[in-house]
């Protein structure tokens, strides 16, 4: 079974890593991945404190609300890391920083 993600679509950008390890693509997160994790974050908390009906539920809907958001929000920021490294986003800075 063909796992290589880069087998189907041609990078437009120049590739850093074809396969990066999760280690390699966390710490590849830019400010502004940070900045949107964060943001996704704080909206789904919002949202959940707001989609409580009762007052007893929303303590418990707005700390799931926030976990829904952490994860959606670390995945987002995890894809455009990866993307970057394997030359699928513009990737100009991690060029300049991983060149050899």
């Amino acid at each position: 079974m063909n796992t290589d993600i880069t087998a189907s679509t041609t990078p437009e950008y120049p590739v850093i890593d074809r396969n990066p390890p999760f280690t390699t693509v966390v710490g590849n997160f830019s400010t502004l991945d940070y900045f949107r994790f964060a943001t996704i974050t704080g909206v789904s908390v919002t949202v959940g404190y707001l989609s409580g009906i009762k007052p007893g539920i929303r303590g418990p809907s707005m700390v799931t609300g926030g976990l829904i958001g952490l994860m959606g929000g670390f995945m987002y920021a995890y894809q455009n890391s990866a993307g970057r490294l394997m030359g699928f986003f513009p990737n100009d800075n991690e060029v300049a920083r991983y060149k050899k």
